[in-house]
C-alpha cells in the first residue's frame, strides 16, 4: 500500500492493482501531460496534470464502489480502470484531438492497444485482470462502465474541483462527497438516490460556470488554436517525421521540443513559449453567424482563412479562424430518481433550460491574428465570412470587450 499526499482529496491510499500500475511508464507519462492544456497562460497556478488527476479519479471511485457494496475482482477491474483512464490522452490534454482525429480517425490513443502489451499488460494479468475488459470499463461500456465515464463519472467530479482548485477559480467547487455517496444503480443504470435534484443541478452548473471562465476563456482559446495550427503544420513538414500517431504519444514536452526544432513551426512555437499571442480581430455571437460556417468542415475553414488573408493583403499564416462547435450540455441527460422513477435532469429542472440559454449567448466564433494586423484582418473576415456586424465596428466593439477583461485577468 502507498499513501500519496493530494492537494484536493488530502490523503489517497493506492493499493491492490493500482498500486503496481502506479509506477508503469504509461502512467507515469501522464506526470508530463497538463491537464488543462494552455490554460496555465491565463491562471499561472493551473500546472496541474493527468497524472494528479488520475489519483483523483482512482480516489473517487474507491469511494463509490464502497458506498455501492462493490467488492472483489469487479471493483479492483473498476479501480485500474479509474486510475488508467487518461493513459491515451495526447500532449497538452484535448488541445490536439481534432487534429489527430482526422488522421487517425481516434480522440485518444489506442487504450485497447496501450493496455494489452507492455508493463500495463503484465500488472494487469498478474492480477488476473483481462485487459480488454479494463479498456471497455474506459470507454464506459457495461453497468460499472458508468462509473468511469458517464453522465456522473468520477473522472467529471475530479477535474471540476481540481481545476477549480488549482486556476483559483471557485465556481467548479462541487459537493462530489455528496455526488458518490447518493450514487445508485437501479435497473442497471447509474442515477442519483431520491432527493439529490439539486445535487444534480450543482455538476450542471459548475460545469456551465467553469467553460467560459476557464476552459473556453479567449485566450486559451487563441493559444490552444495556434498550438492546434502549430502541430497541424509539424505533421505536414516532411522534414520533421512525425506523424499522427507518434505525436498522439509525445508529452508536453516532447511536442515543445519538436516544433522548436522544425523551421515551420518555430514562429508559432515562440509566440506561445514567450506568451506573444495572436488577438481577436473579430469575437462573433452565434446569431451572428451563417450556419453554413459553424458546420463547415476543416477544409473549409482553411479556405476561409486563405481568403480572409487574400482579401487583407497578407500571409495566410497570419489568420486563424476559430469556429466552436454549437453549445450542448452533456449533463443534462444525468439521471436522478424522482418520486420513485428515473428521470434525466432535462426533463425536471428548470435550470437546464436557462444554463443552455446561457451558452448559447456566450458562442463566440474568432478570428485571430497578430495585433498589428487584427483591424485589417477583422474587416476582411466580416465580409468573407458573411458575418452580420459592420465592419467598421468591429475594433471598437473588440476594444471595449478587451477593456472589461482586463478589469478581471489578461
Amino acid at each position: 500500500m502507498k499513501i500519496i499526499k493530494d492537494s484536493v482529496h488530502d490523503h489517497i491510499r493506492v493499493d491492490g492493482v493500482a498500486r503496481d500500475l502506479l509506477d508503469t511508464p504509461a502512467l507515469q507519462r501522464l506526470r508530463h501531460i497538463s491537464q488543462l492544456g494552455t490554460v496555465s497562460l491565463v491562471y499561472p497556478s493551473a500546472n496541474h496534470t493527468r497524472f494528479e488527476h488520475s489519483l483523483g479519479v482512482y480516489h473517487l471511485a474507491c469511494e463509490a464502489l464502497e458506498y455501492l457494496s462493490i467488492e472483489g475482482a469487479r471493483a479492483e477491474r473498476v479501480r485500474a480502470a479509474a486510475i488508467l483512464h487518461d493513459v491515451g490522452h495526447g500532449p497538452f490534454s484535448h488541445s490536439l484531438e481534432s487534429l489527430t482525429h482526422r488522421r487517425t480517425g481516434r480522440y485518444h490513443d489506442d487504450v485497447h492497444e496501450l493496455l494489452a502489451d507492455g508493463p500495463v499488460g503484465d500488472v494487469l494479468r498478474d492480477h488476473d485482470i483481462e485487459p480488454a475488459t479494463v479498456a471497455d470499463l474506459i470507454a464506459g461500456d457495461g453497468r460499472f462502465g458508468q462509473l468511469v465515464s458517464g453522465e456522473l463519472d468520477v473522472d467529471r467530479m475530479d477535474y471540476l474541483v481540481r481545476d477549480a482548485h488549482h486556476t483559483g477559480v471557485p465556481y467548479g467547487t462541487i459537493d462530489h462527497g455528496r455526488l458518490v455517496r447518493e450514487l445508485t444503480f437501479v435497473d442497471g443504470e447509474l442515477v442519483l438516490a431520491e432527493g439529490n435534484v439539486q445535487t444534480a443541478e450543482s455538476l450542471l452548473v459548475a460545469r456551465a460556470l467553469m467553460n467560459p471562465t476557464v476552459y473556453s476563456h479567449s485566450v486559451a482559446r487563441i493559444s490552444k488554436a495556434m498550438l492546434r495550427r502549430a502541430g497541424e503544420r509539424l505533421l505536414e513538414e516532411p522534414s520533421a517525421d512525425v506523424d499522427a500517431n507518434a505525436l498522439q504519444r509525445m508529452d508536453d514536452h516532447d511536442l515543445v521540443v519538436a516544433l522548436r526544432s522544425c523551421e515551420a513551426t518555430a514562429e508559432l512555437s515562440r509566440r506561445l513559449d514567450q506568451r506573444d499571442l495572436f488577438k481577436r480581430a473579430v469575437w462573433a455571437e452565434i446569431d451572428d453567424v451563417p450556419g453554413g460556417i459553424i458546420e463547415a468542415d476543416h477544409e473549409s475553414i482553411r479556405e476561409f482563412e486563405r481568403e480572409i488573408a487574400e482579401r487583407a493583403s497578407i500571409a495566410p499564416a497570419h489568420v486563424i479562424l476559430d469556429v466552436p462547435s454549437r453549445p450542448s450540455m452533456t449533463e443534462s441527460t444525468t439521471r436522478v430518481m424522482v418520486n420513485g422513477e428515473i428521470r434525466r435532469l432535462g426533463q425536471q429542472s428548470p435550470l437546464v433550460e436557462a444554463l443552455r440559454a446561457a451558452q448559447y449567448s456566450q458562442w463566440r466564433l474568432g478570428v485571430y491574428s497578430p495585433p498589428a494586423l487584427r483591424d485589417r484582418v477583422g474587416r476582411a473576415a466580416v465580409d468573407v465570412l458573411d458575418l452580420a456586424i459592420d465592419g467598421a465596428l468591429v475594433s471598437e466593439v473588440r476594444d471595449g470587450i478587451d477593456a472589461t477583461l482586463d478589469q478581471f485577468i489578461d
